[in-house]
């Protein structure tokens, strides 16, 4: 499937590859930041945004989506930046074709499989979607009791928008994100070491990358080293912007 996307700025190409259940407006501070210097290709997921829906929901399938992206567009070469979801995906893709990325900044996840985490958040979507909804003030209203904080609501809400026959709908796949949620929650295809210079920034509040995981970056990506962001937490380019460009800025120029 050939993937949506949006293109600015010029220079060396950088694709950024946003997290589960956004969208590539997620990473637009990041975009705006490297785009002085950078081509920036921002990309919506299978199953998210404007992209493609598919039943098939896997690592190697999102990996190779970007990859048939990067061909259509004649980006021989690219830095990748990902945030959670979207670092495994670049992180896949670092395992089964090194030869197109140049480096790699994976923002808070690590190559290991992870336990549930989004159940609370998966039954308010559906919640919503089991209801007639007249606007976003009223699927506010109706994922609050799941989820309490105000910021995880509105990020997915950003999601929520009128299809074409003017009905409000989840953009993202719903129905296959939930069906395949064991698979976004497992580790990447990972047979050899790669070798491409690899930054992973993670937020002091964040507990997607612990002390224990250390020996499984270091076995995948042995050219590997890691950033603290210090005062925030799994969303950290949302939190700490200017922390987070600038220390992916120096890794890519350097």
């Amino acid at each position: 499937m050939l993937l949506n996307y949006k293109q600015t700025g010029q220079g060396p190409h950088v694709i950024l590859i946003h997290g589960l259940f956004g969208s590539l407006e997620n990473l637009n501070v990041i975009a705006k930041s490297l785009a002085e210097n950078f081509t920036i290709t921002n990309i919506d997921l299978r199953n998210h945004g404007q992209s493609p829906h598919s039943d098939v929901m896997d690592y190697p399938s999102m990996a190779a989506d970007v990859l048939n992206l990067m061909a259509h567009l004649s980006i021989n070469k690219a830095h990748l930046v990902g945030h959670s979801m979207g670092g495994k995906v670049a992180m896949q893709i670092a395992h089964l074709n090194p030869e197109v990325v140049n480096k790699l900044v994976v923002l808070d996840i690590a190559p290991v499989a992870y336990k549930s985490r989004h159940n609370d958040i998966i039954a308010a979507l559906k919640r919503v979607q089991q209801h007639t909804v007249n606007d976003r003030k009223q699927a506010d209203t109706l994922m609050e009791p799941l989820i309490p904080e105000l910021g995880v609501r509105q990020f997915l809400l950003k999601s929520y928008a009128k299809d074409q026959h003017g009905q409000l709908q989840w953009r993202f796949n719903l129905a296959a994100l939930s069906e395949k949620y064991s698979n976004i929650l497992a580790n990447i295809k990972a047979n050899d070491s790669c070798l491409c210079d690899t930054l992973f920034i993670k937020g002091n509040d964040s507990d997607y990358i612990l002390p224990e995981y250390r020996d499984a970056i270091m076995a995948q990506f042995k050219n590997a080293q890691a950033k603290v962001i210090h005062g925030a937490g799994h969303w950290l380019h949302a939190q700490k912007p200017a922390a987070v460009n600038k220390s992916i800025s120096a890794f890519l120029m350097a």
